[in-house]
């Protein structure tokens, strides 16, 4: 096994449905637009309330992605 370097970016996914649902929008936004990505680490969760029930839900995430080994030399 080598050893790998990581670039962290941190996104805010969001969904009415639920936190669960904000992590994954999260993920797979980040997958779209950024290589190689493998792991990530939920930092914050917070929502928005309307007449006293969930009406949305926002996570915050790290996204940990692996840099591609240089192919200068």
């Amino acid at each position: 096994m080598s050893d790998h370097v990581y670039r962290v970016v941190e996104v805010v996914g969001s969904s009415s449905d639920s936190a669960d649902a904000a992590i994954r929008n999260a993920i797979a936004r980040a997958n779209e637009t950024v290589r190689n990505v493998e792991w990530f680490q939920v930092v914050e969760t917070r929502g928005h309330v309307e007449n006293g029930a969930i009406a949305h839900y926002q996570v915050t995430v790290k996204v940990g992605f692996r840099l591609e080994a240089s192919t200068a030399g």
